[in-house]
């Protein structure tokens, strides 16, 4: 179960010195509420909420962070095949709903969309779920792996969420 993320979660000291160029979120840019209650508040990420309570990790994602979510919008996970995401709902799929969820995130740093777009592009840091994103800049958009950033730097209290118009799959 994922309400562990300090097995997965605490990045190695190697994985740290990738995320090096990442500066976190200062406590005075963040907002009121944790990455769940800004997610909620954003009113854009509905089915991601539904999918966190589902998967048992809104008490993770309530935790100290620092985390950086890549947050698919209601519109990303409407574009997954018809039915999808009710499966991933379901009690026997927790395991892997769980999976896709924690590909989303990454713990131990918050960066800014502005951050990433100064690093040496692409980057390949690990998530939570245990394999890399490959972060890039392309036209001036960030993208991870074949999701681009629609709305950056939604800052909360315990790191940053940066909506993106696909869900990605381990």
């Amino acid at each position: 179960m994922i309400t562990q993320f300090s097995r997965k979660a605490i990045l190695p000291v190697a994985a740290l010195a990738a995320l090096s160029a990442f500066a976190l979120v200062s406590p005075a840019q963040a907002q009121s509420g944790d990455i769940v209650q800004t997610a909620i508040k954003a009113g854009k990420f509905k089915t991601l909420v539904a999918a966190l309570k589902a998967a048992g990790l809104v008490s993770t994602l309530k935790g100290a962070g620092p985390f950086t979510v890549f947050a698919p919008t209601d519109t990303a996970f409407a574009k997954l095949p018809k039915g999808t995401v009710a499966m991933l709902l379901k009690p026997a799929n927790k395991a892997k709903l769980t999976k896709i969820l924690t590909y989303h995130v990454i713990a131990g740093a918050a960066v800014s969309a502005s951050q990433a777009m100064a690093m040496k592009s692409p980057t390949s840091p690990p998530t939570v779920e245990g394999k890399t994103l490959k972060i890039r800049t392309i036209g001036g958009k960030v993208h991870v792996n074949n999701a681009i950033v629609v709305i950056p730097d939604v800052k909360a209290t315990n790191g940053v969420i940066h909506a993106i118009d696909t869900v990605l799959m381990p």
